[in-house]
């Protein structure tokens, strides 16, 4: 069976969505339409852009598709409690992603992160954008460059994306030197700081212009 390989462009690196820390890269928030479509064995792959001329059309990060699973299912998971959002903690635990879950009348409830308003309020453009999905995609196979994103060679070029909206490539050749190239790399999972972590918390208003 193929296996696809998502490419989009991470026009806002805040180590949200994706969200590397902990060992684990996880897409919770965001691209619901590749979350949506995505399976375990997936590729999915994110592209500076050319808002920040020194990471346009390099490699931000790659992750392939270990697990999918709900947001309920990822709100309750002992494994990911520490990537829900601490707000008086440390930056990496304010941008924490596990952000979603149903409470007992079945409504969404929005827990207060990077995606919700500063006056505790339901930031709705973020909930409805992030919710059209219920799915979030995890893996520990994974590289995260962030700020430090890299050039991908020539026999890749064809999965660089540029613009809105993502691009899917299904080719046994792209995949195998997908997989062969970033394997050789010695050390993978977290490797750079997103290109946005300085020493203010940012929310965003859900904005997509």
């Amino acid at each position: 069976m193929l296996m696809a390989i998502f490419s989009y462009v991470l026009v806002r690196d805040y180590g949200f969505a994706p969200n590397p820390f902990y060992a684990v890269c996880t897409l919770a928030t965001c691209k619901p339409l590749i979350r949506g479509k995505a399976c375990v064995g997936d590729w999915v792959l994110g592209f500076g852009s050319c808002a920040n001329r020194t990471v346009m059309g390099k490699l931000i990060y790659a992750m392939k598709v270990e697990m999918k699973c709900t947001f309920d299912e990822y709100w309750n998971a002992p494994e990911f409690q520490r990537k829900k959002p601490v707000m008086n903690g440390s930056l990496k635990q304010k941008y924490g992603d596990n952000i979603y879950h149903h409470g007992k009348n079945g409504e969404w409830i929005q827990e207060d992160s990077h995606h919700k308003n500063a006056d505790g309020t339901i930031n709705e453009k973020n909930l409805n954008r992030d919710t059209k999905k219920d799915c979030v995609l995890i893996s520990r196979q994974y590289w995260y460059w962030g700020k430090d994103a890299i050039p991908i060679p020539d026999t890749l070029q064809e999965l660089v994306k540029k613009g809105r909206n993502h691009k899917e490539k299904k080719s046994l050749i792209l995949e195998n030197t997908l997989e062969k190239w970033l394997h050789s790399f010695k050390v993978k999972g977290y490797i750079g700081k997103p290109a946005k972590f300085s020493g203010k918390f940012e929310r965003y208003d859900g904005d997509l212009s």
